[in-house]
């Protein structure tokens, strides 16, 4: 398969495959955009199936991080990395500081940072190998995990959806079902018992469970949750969760989570507006980690990150407003507001002096 004809190429700068055999290393780095600046994005470790699915979640991933970059309005552009391997047994050492090699040759086109199957402990590694890193312990000189400032970002969404769907965007009184309580969903379900909502959850990990257990909280089957009695659903999961079987089965009038690449395909944000649920792309509700990873890159003042993370609130309610002006649902709206600001940085980078 040409990476040109894959269907998720979408005129990427850099799509570089990289092998170690001696540590153990493949992977593929993909930078989408760097018009608005260096390419961020984290450094996932999965098992992928096969090359193809590995080449597929890292082209679909850089360009959503150019998107969150752009409607986040961080200076920064899109880009991922992929590590194919088991986390659990195949992470090494040798291995992490070769994929801080790999990086470091790309000399600060691309910021790497945790993702799913690495921590901030691993960037610490790969940190000795490069420069290029982000969302670094604090011990570490970095800010800390930003996964609280993703759960903000991701309640701001929910709070713009319920305004939209309900018009009030208070939550108190609501039920959210929460699929997948990991290191951000055990945040967000935080956030919302504090504000009084009612909680529907799932997670095949029972320590996650285990975790909240003191909050008011159902637990129900990975199954149950797509048709929780619930008015939010906040995918917090893997992707691909909404799809042709899932979407019929919703209850909820309002999608907002955490999990990247929450649609099977496009065209399902479609079958949401159908079915008149308000869905908040992920790309622009899980933005606030990013905007903690950009003030730690630039050095901006931590009392920074919080007031431009509840701002999330108002870019999705200029997505949900921009897609009832022009009839289209709001995951086309929030990507076209997105390649309207990347189109806009790279005229203007093209009309500055050389």
């Amino acid at each position: 398969m040409s990476i040109f004809n894959a269907p998720d190429y979408d005129n990427h700068e850099l799509v570089q495959f990289v092998r170690d055999p001696d540590a153990g290393l493949s992977a593929i780095i993909a930078i989408h955009s760097t018009a608005r600046g260096p390419a961020l994005g984290g450094c996932r470790m999965f098992p992928y199936a096969d090359d193809a699915a590995a080449i597929a979640d890292v082209l679909r991933l850089s360009r959503g991080m150019s998107y969150k970059a752009a409607l986040a309005d961080v200076a920064l552009g899109g880009g991922k990395s992929v590590i194919v391997g088991d986390p659990a047994t195949q992470k090494t050492e040798a291995l992490l500081l070769a994929m801080g090699q790999a990086i470091d040759q790309l000399h600060g086109r691309y910021i790497t940072g945790e993702d799913i199957g690495t921590r901030p402990a691993d960037m610490a590694v790969i940190r000795q190998a490069t420069r290029s890193v982000s969302c670094l312990d604090e011990v570490d000189g970095g800010y800390g995990d930003p996964a609280s400032f993703t759960a903000l970002g991701v309640f701001q969404a929910i709070r713009a959806g319920c305004e939209a769907a309900f018009g009030s965007p208070e939550v108190a009184g609501r039920t959210v079902a929460v699929q997948g309580v990991g290191n951000v969903g055990q945040r967000l379900c935080r956030l919302l018992d504090e504000a009084d909502a009612a909680l529907v959850i799932c997670d095949p990990n029972s320590s996650h469970l285990e975790a909240i257990a003191d909050l008011r909280a159902a637990v129900v089957s990975l199954e149950d949750i797509y048709q929780a009695e619930a008015e939010v659903f906040a995918p917090c999961a893997i992707g691909g969760t909404l799809n042709d079987e899932t979407i019929p089965r919703l209850k909820a009038r309002v999608i907002a989570g955490a999990a990247n690449n929450q649609l099977y395909r496009a065209g399902h944000a479609d079958a949401l507006a159908q079915r008149d649920i308000v869905y908040l792309p992920d790309y622009v509700a899980n933005a606030g980690g990013l905007i903690s990873c950009e003030a730690e890159w630039y050095g901006i003042d931590r009392e920074a990150i919080e007031p431009r993370v509840l701002k999330i609130f108002d870019t999705c309610v200029d997505v949900i407003h921009s897609a009832q002006q022009s009839g289209t649902n709001t995951g086309a709206a929030a990507d076209q507001l997105a390649v309207r600001k990347i189109k806009a940085a790279a005229e203007q980078s093209l009309s500055q002096p050389a």
